[in-house]
């Protein structure tokens, strides 16, 4: 790779999830410190969790059922991908995370709607919340990423180079709040180092610490 070209990060995130979003936040704060370009891509905790409806909690279980909040965002972005580009895709998950998160304005179509004005995408975009037109290109996209780092993980799943350059993917980091600066550079250093080591698996610790949004 030369001097002057961007490391891929490859990056699948549900927009509901709050920790997908703080991870996404420190993505965006290392492509101001490091040469990383983040390519995002969608994947679905209901289709992660489709088959195992019965051993969540009862609100999170009903949150994924067929017509459930879980699957009209991650539609409406993968409608926007197929229908504008995939440089469609991070605009507005920037303007969906944004309303439901930090200004916690609930996931509905409100939210959903005043997230497609922000991100300069049309407005019937919305539609598709309720129709599976693009379900075969979500679970194409979701499988891509779960392929990479394997079943037993949720959202954020970030997929870097390795030591010979293959992608190596991990679920996380989770992290609250969101790194800057040079806080976001050494986490995102630590990322790449670990993916460079063969046979790395894993790092956890119990969370003491809810998201934090800033």
């Amino acid at each position: 790779m030369s001097e002057t070209a961007k490391t891929p990060a490859d990056f699948w995130f549900d927009p509901l999830c709050p920790w997908a979003w703080l991870t996404s936040r420190w993505m965006l704060e290392v492509e101001k410190v490091r040469p990383v370009e983040v390519r995002w891509h969608v994947m679905s905790l209901a289709v992660l969790n489709e088959d195992k409806l019965d051993q969540l909690p009862e609100e999170y279980r009903e949150n994924m059922r067929p017509g459930g909040k879980a699957w009209g965002p991650v539609r409406v972005v993968i409608a926007a991908q197929q229908l504008h580009g995939d440089e469609a895709v991070g605009k507005l998950y920037t303007a969906l995370g944004t309303r439901f998160h930090n200004e916690g304005l609930g996931v509905n179509p409100e939210s959903i709607a005043a997230a497609l004005e922000d991100a300069g995408l049309p407005a019937d975009l919305i539609e598709y919340a309720d129709k599976d037109t693009y379900d075969a290109q979500l679970r194409a996209s979701h499988k891509e990423g779960i392929d990479l780092v394997g079943q037993e993980v949720g959202t954020p799943v970030i997929a870097v180079p390795g030591h010979d350059g293959e992608q190596i993917a991990f679920f996380g980091p989770v992290v609250t709040p969101a790194p800057k600066g040079e806080e976001a550079a050494k986490l995102w250093d630590g990322t790449l180092m670990v993916a460079s080591i063969p046979g790395f698996y894993e790092i956890k610790r119990t969370r003491t610490q809810g998201p934090i949004f800033d």
